[in-house]
């Protein structure tokens, strides 16, 4: 019996070639349209499953030195500052957001100057001074802008919060701040997802003595 489009229904319990009925297939192409996640119905298990990528990445011992601690690593060449940091250091006080650069959540001090870990190879950094959120405290007196962070209550959920402070410091090492605006432009590379840029900009003021 057909339905009013004129198709059998029995058209619609037929499975084609590959296993997949017509229902099946008007089913994947409805849940696709509402936005949701669904394992296609067209393609087998194996070929849906991302494939781990073949072993032929290089590996070399990297030297680096992460506040005041020599490590070396035998890790693949290609491996970032920050997943060094992460997953062979276990130094997850720096975190991973973007992944491209563009949130701030990674950021480290390299010989003083801030960075992005992200897009930095760890292979880069030998012979250089790291110093992540970890390493900036010294046992239990917090550094300076720490303190700021807490007195301003420069933060919310604090995810990018180690990158803030990262940054914050410096910022001022480099010595270019003068007012609010220059803190607004040169901080602009680090997100705060919950807004609590005028409290960061209180707590860099402090450290820096900007009335």
């Amino acid at each position: 019996m057909g339905n009013n489009l004129g198709i059998s229904n029995t058209d619609d319990e037929e499975p084609s070639s590959n296993g997949t009925t017509r229902r099946d297939f008007l089913a994947q192409i409805t849940y696709a349209g509402a936005g949701l996640t669904l394992v296609p119905l067209l393609a087998g298990t194996k070929d849906i499953l991302p494939q781990a990528p073949p072993p032929n990445a290089e590996t070399a011992t990297i030297n680096l030195t992460v506040n005041g601690q020599k490590h070396a690593l035998n890790i693949d060449e290609r491996t970032t500052l920050l997943d060094a940091l992460r997953e062979n250091l276990q130094m997850t006080g720096t975190k991973k957001g973007c992944d491209h650069g563009q949130c701030g959540a990674c950021t480290v001090l390299i010989n003083g100057r801030r960075v992005n870990s992200c897009l930095t190879f760890a292979a880069m950094c030998q012979g250089k001074e790291i110093i992540t959120i970890e390493g900036l405290a010294k046992g239990d007196r917090l550094h300076p802008m720490q303190e700021a962070f807490i007195k301003h209550d420069a933060f919310q959920c604090g995810y990018c919060t180690p990158g803030q402070i990262c940054s914050a410091v410096g910022l001022v090492n480099e010595g270019h701040v003068h007012n609010d605006a220059d803190i607004h432009e040169l901080m602009s590379g680090n997100i705060c997802r919950c807004g609590a840029y005028q409290n960061i900009v209180d707590a860099i003021k402090e450290v820096q003595n900007i009335a």
